[in-house]
């Protein structure tokens, strides 16, 4: 299982802050996360930072049992 931590207003949209997934690519973690949260598109989770197990990641990372994602979306204001 990966542990997704969710961060800012995808944190708000999800109503979570962490989640269990079952995913091997991180495609497949998003379409999961948003099967689960319907209010959490893939294209919100695509224009997220990706850190994968702390470090910053990009859509063709391989990912394994027991890492950590934290998707963090941009910041907006005015």
């Amino acid at each position: 299982m990966i542990t997704v931590k969710l961060y800012g207003l995808l944190r708000l949209d999800a109503g979570v802050q962490e989640m269990e997934v079952k995913a091997s690519t991180v495609t497949e973690l998003y379409f999961r996360i948003s099967q689960q949260n319907p209010r959490v598109s893939k294209k919100d989770l695509e224009g997220c930072v990706l850190l994968v197990n702390g470090k910053v990641s990009n859509k063709r990372v391989k990912l394994k049992d027991g890492d950590v994602v934290q998707l963090m979306p941009p910041v907006a204001g005015g």
